[in-house]
């Protein structure tokens, strides 16, 4: 965890009863934080004061500059004391207070980011706000003790400005939570518009989407890939293809450890932020098995592999959870673990990597990565470590050889060798501060890619994995009494209503871990969990659903999150997980929801559809013909493995994926399709049938067969 700048001989404040790692690391704070409840909003009303709400994460590197330099200044704390009621939240534990300010402050300021300062009326509605503020005057910008005594002046002398304000800001929520147009149905157009909206914003030099900061943003491969999937045209294939390559030889990758950083300071994947998501891991691992499931090159594969190695490795809970991120920065020396800063895990100088490796490797593996002398980021405006290096690929193995009369073979070597020694050299430095809560709806994402990633690559651990987690959350982040989701597990306690993102992501996942494993109990979870989010969060009246179940009377409105953040929507993942489950169920009210709630968005799909790929897949899935796959056979017997890698082997992201086993698992899905009931081996062999609108082709138990009827 991040240590605070001072001993801990000070008093605590009230987040030492958090469990929170972001409210602990602000626990011996001067500032008297209070956790988001009503003593901090009755403390407001009687004292009459604004309140100071401070929002971020424990692995956010700018939220621990403003911590030391504001929050741990005692006469910046007093004044805080004095003057505002300061409220601190951690934005991953609650989403739904995050995603409310966060419009609003968008909404003022045209940008928003973290950490984010707001300030609120005792009744929560908020009339100013900014992001990082310096604790005195620079570049021209306010420091915090000037904007908290003019907001306080104001607050005094002009109540009626302030309220004004906050009644302009609070409209412009409520505003957020209405259709645009009144709904409309949208069409193959919408994901045509979308597609030249992506070519047109493709980075042609470097890949990607726009420029600096560059985000890996999953969510538009996704859709890509799909839409190449429907209309075959090469560059939505060629784009999502290029960027995968270019950040998994960037330095926004972890070529010592695997998986990937947050995303890239400059336009060419070289410098990163180097926090590491649950998230983007998840995401990520997804869109590289799906790569290599179209392309079948072993490079795609190989990066895949790297990133659930790291997860399984460095962000598994020893019960099965998946924990949720590590810090950009780490004590630049074990003696002094509070002099930090960001990367300094992560890089390298050229003497360091000379040292710990031989004369052969060091000069195999400081050509192929980039490694330079004097360092290779130090004309880089975002480079804190003149001299040191960011491994960055600028040599394949090939090319390598190349110049050095080697094999390709024995270059490969000498690269793996020398990866290992840097491995476990690194190790020994002071590590990044791990972030160990479990988010139910992140270990959602993760399942889904351990359950995908054992589909198309056939290691067993990714699926002992997935089946590990999906239990932990089902036994220790569900009620006991009701089975419904809580959001958030650490240290015992599970906590925090679970909102629509927990629902949809692991319903997801219950879905992908059925058709990974075939075992009826996660289908049957999926439906009865997908009933409780369709109970609590489906508007009835006008499709979509809400983010919350709107039982917390603090959160101002109930938002539906329509657009694609670092993590889908959540509405895009419950639609396509209603329109996945009608295939298995036949249930038309479930679709006739899903349809409804594509109208819903229809509007914004049709002209802001590069701003919602996951919705956009979503509609692609409700405008297709899925396939229903139902393979006769018993898990686990050589012709039913057989059956399903010659399946597998097909990039088809529009089918379900059914096994009737003739056992308890056939009985139960036969209850939800009749006609399963009759699906039988052909001649004791394990036979495929493909069927579409529940009429089926002629079953067969050749996978040449399935190959020639998959292919595209």
């Amino acid at each position: 965890m991040h240590e605070p700048n001072i001993t801990q001989t000070r008093r605590p404040n009230r987040l030492l009863q958090e469990k929170s790692p972001y409210l602990l690391q602000h626990a011996y704070n001067p500032v008297d934080w209070f956790p988001w409840g009503d003593e901090a909003f009755e403390k407001a009303r009687q004292e009459d004061k604004p309140i100071f709400l401070s929002i971020g994460y424990s692995t956010c590197y700018w939220c621990h500059v403003m911590e030391r330099e504001v929050f741990e200044n005692e006469t910046i704390a007093a004044l805080m004391n004095r003057l505002v009621v300061p409220i601190k939240v951690d934005r991953e534990e609650r989403p739904d207070i995050d995603r409310i300010y966060m419009s609003a402050l968008q909404a003022m300021s045209g940008s928003g980011g973290w950490p984010m300062s707001m300030f609120l009326t005792p009744d929560l509605k908020p009339f100013f706000g900014a992001t990082y503020i310096p604790p005195t005057e620079r570049h021209g910008r306010a420091g915090f003790p000037q904007i908290l005594e003019k907001i306080c002046e104001v607050w005094s002398s002009d109540r009626q400005k302030v309220l004004d304000a906050a009644e302009t800001a609070n409209d412009y929520l409520v505003r957020l939570t209405k259709a645009e147009g009144g709904g409309v149905d949208p069409d193959e157009g919408a994901l045509q518009s979308a597609f030249e909206s992506f070519q047109k914003n493709f980075d042609h030099h470097n890949a990607g989407f726009g420029g600096a900061p560059k985000f890996p943003r999953p969510v538009a491969l996704n859709f890509l890939l799909r839409y190449h999937a429907r209309s075959k045209n090469p560059r939505a294939l060629d784009m999502p293809l290029e960027t995968l390559c270019r950040m998994a030889h960037g330095g926004m990758y972890d070529h010592i450890g695997g998986g990937f950083h947050r995303y890239s300071t400059d336009d060419r994947w070289h410098v990163p932020h180097f926090e590491k998501m649950l998230y983007d891991q998840a995401q990520l691992a997804v869109s590289y098995v799906e790569a290599f499931q179209i392309t079948r090159e072993t490079f795609f594969r190989t990066i895949a592999i790297d990133i659930l190695d790291y997860v399984l490795r460095d962000l598994t809970h020893p019960d099965g959870g998946f924990f949720s991120a590590e810090d950009a920065e780490s004590a630049l020396d074990q003696s002094d673990p509070a002099e930090k800063a960001e990367g300094a895990f992560y890089v390298w100088t050229q003497s360091e990597i000379e040292t710990i490796l031989t004369q052969e490797e060091a000069r195999i593996w400081c050509r192929s990565y980039g490694v330079e002398a004097n360092g290779n980021v130090s004309d880089d405006p975002h480079s804190v470590f003149p001299g040191k290096n960011v491994l960055h690929v600028i040599h394949t193995p090939a090319e390598t050889a190349i110049q050095f009369s080697l094999t390709e073979e024995r270059t490969k070597e000498l690269l793996w060798s020398s990866r290992q020694k840097l491995r476990a050299a690194r190790n020994g430095r002071p590590h990044c501060h791990l972030d160990d809560k479990i988010l139910t709806s992140w270990n959602g994402m993760m399942i889904t890619a351990l359950a995908k990633a054992y589909q198309v690559l056939g290691d067993i651990r990714y699926l002992h994995a997935a089946e590990k987690s999906a239990a932990f959350v089902l036994s220790h982040v569900s009620s006991t009494s009701t089975g419904g989701l809580y959001h958030r597990y650490r240290d015992g306690e599970a906590r925090i209503e679970g909102q629509l993102d927990d629902y949809a992501f692991f319903v997801q996942a219950l879905i992908d871990l059925y058709e990974a494993s075939f075992s009826i109990g996660w289908l049957k979870e999926a439906l009865r969990l997908a009933e409780d989010q369709n109970r609590i969060f489906y508007d009835r009246d006008n499709g979509g659903f809400f983010d919350t179940s709107g039982n917390d009377p603090s959160i101002l409105v109930r938002t539906k999150e329509w657009y694609d953040g670092a993590e889908p929507s959540g509405n895009a993942i419950a639609i396509l997980n209603l329109l996945r489950l009608t295939q298995f169920t036949n249930n038309q009210e479930w679709e006739a929801m899903a349809r409804k709630s594509l109208s819903f968005f229809g509007e914004r799909l049709s002209n802001a559809g590069q701003a919602m790929p996951q919705m956009l897949v979503a509609l692609d899935f409700g405008l297709s013909k899925p396939k229903q796959i139902i393979i006769a056979g018993n898990a686990g017997d050589p012709d039913t493995e057989t059956m399903l890698h010659a399946i597998q082997s097909h990039f088809v992201p529009n089918k379900v994926l059914m096994l009737a086993d003739a056992g308890d698992g056939q009985a139960e899905l036969s209850r939800l399709l009749p006609i399963i009931g009759s699906l039988k081996k052909l001649e004791g062999r394990t036979t495929a049938y493909i069927c579409e609108n529940y009429t089926c082709q002629l079953p067969t138990s050749d996978p040449a067969e399935i190959v020639k009827i998959l292919a595209p």
